[in-house]
This record gives C-alpha cells, structure tokens and sequence, in this order.
C-alpha cells in the first residue's frame, strides 16, 4: 500500500517519465499480443527492466500485471474444460506443482544470475515461437493421417511433463504456451478447442500460483505492476478489432523480430559488464 500511495502522488514529472510512458505502450500492444499471436512478454519484461528494477522483480511484475488477462481466457474455453474435466484437472495440477517450483527457484536465484540468463531465456523463447508455425503446421498433416479413436492419453507422464513446462513457467515463462500445445498433440490430443482449453487451465494455474508467491515475497513493484496491468487488460480488450487489420502471418513475424532482437540487445548489454 504505501508503494501504491507514493506512486499516486509522485511528482508530475515523474508520472510522465519516458520509462512509464513506453511502459503502458509495450503493455498495451503485449495484451494485445497476447491474445491474438502470444508473446507479449518481449515486450512487457524489457519495459519493466527499462524502469530501473532488478531483474527478478521485474520479471515477477511481468507475471503479475499480466496474469489477469489469463485468467479471464478460461472464460471463453468453460465448455471445452467441462467436456474434459478430468484432464483439465490434470493439466492443473501439473500446473500448480511446476508453477510453485519455478516460481521459488526464481526468487531463489541472485539477481546478477538472472540478469545473466535474461538473454538465453528470451533466445529460447524467440526461437520457440518461431518454432511453432511449422511444427504447428507438421503436426496438423500428422493428424491427417491418423485415423480411428485415439486412447486416453497416459496420465502419469502427462502430468509430469506439463509440471515441467509449468516449472519454466513459474521461472519465466514466454513462449511456453507452445509447449503444451506440441505435448498435448505428441499424446494423441487432435481437437484445437480441446488443446487450447488444456493449455490455458495448466498455463493460467502456473502463473496464478506463481502470482501468489510473488505477491506474498513482495516481488512486486506495484507502482509499475498496477500501470501494466490496466494498459495490458485494455490491450487484450482491444485486440479484436486489431486483428482484424493486421494479418495474423504480420504479427507472428513481428513478435520473432521482437523476441530476437530483445536477446540481441541483452547479450550486447551484458557483454558490457
């Protein structure tokens, strides 16, 4: 409360700092991204760092501003997630378990550490994402050929290896939502409304946990957080008419552009240290 009152009546002056100013813009458009083409974290996580904060901070404000956005997404899969409950009950606590970890190991890791890992954490993302469009298209022919009832996916390595998606998740996170879309195709799962009902409750129940504990360490700067959160919330309002004048193939370019460019810059600051 009392980093919320001294944020209120800060100077003018330092309301309107470029920092906060590009802030609200990168979280605008990293809504959204986020709910259009994903990977709104290329943007909103350097932002945070642009603000001054330590790395773990920010990137635990990252996870909080934008986590609200996530959680309203389940909404739009309710039916999906009640035709497969007990999957999704799966997928969810696959997702509380990883979430938990990694967000502990994060707040466990020095902060010079992860300043060091920023740039091989966003390359890994980037090149994840620029991954999933012709792995996405693959698995898509894959299923073509497949024909007859697929089994129940095996519960136990399922469950396992959502939590360590989810562990990556808690930690850092861009780009995971992929993951579990290719994991859940690898097991046989072939309906889209179905994958993307499981990622979301797996991926919304990993960053929610980890919301928890960020909130409860007192990671969160909530003076930047509270601004993120809005402009990302009215980003991913927004994104609807948005998308309808930029092709989907645009923004999946500009967001590999984006990730990419962002681990350049990181490994070209760090190399300075």
């Amino acid at each position: 409360m009392t980093h919320l009152a001294a944020f209120v009546f800060s100077p003018v002056s330092t309301f309107f700092s470029w920092n906060l100013i590009w802030l609200a813009v990168a979280a605008f458009l990293g809504g959204a991204l986020n709910a259009v083409a994903g990977g709104g974290s290329f943007l909103t996580f350097p932002a945070l760092l642009g603000t001054g904060m330590p790395p773990v901070q920010a990137n635990a404000t990252n996870t909080v501003a934008l986590w609200p956005g996530q959680l309203t997404s389940i909404a739009a899969y309710r039916q999906d997630v009640r035709k497969h409950l007990r999957l999704a009950i799966l997928m969810g606590s696959g997702g509380l378990v990883g979430g938990t970890i990694g967000a502990i190991v994060l707040l466990n890791t020095p902060q010079q550490t992860f300043l060091h890992l920023v740039p091989w954490l966003l390359l890994i993302s980037a090149t994840i994402f620029a991954a999933s469009g012709p792995v996405t298209r693959w698995l898509e022919r894959r299923k073509g050929k497949v024909q007859g009832t697929k089994p129940d996916p095996p519960r136990l390595p399922l469950f396992l290896l959502t939590a360590i998606v989810c562990f990556y998740i808690g930690y850092f996170g861009a780009g995971a939502g992929f993951l579990l879309i290719t994991l859940l195709s690898v097991f046989g799962i072939e309906d889209m409304n179905e994958i993307n009902a499981l990622k979301v409750v797996s991926t919304t129940m990993a960053n929610g946990v980890a919301f928890v504990i960020f909130v409860v360490g007192r990671q969160v700067e909530w003076r930047y957080c509270l601004l993120a959160m809005v402009a990302a919330a009215i980003g991913g309002y927004s994104s609807a008419s948005f998308a309808r004048f930029v092709p989907r193939k645009v923004l999946r370019t500009s967001v590999i552009v984006i990730g990419f460019g962002m681990a350049a810059w990181f490994f070209y600051k760090n190399s300075g240290r």
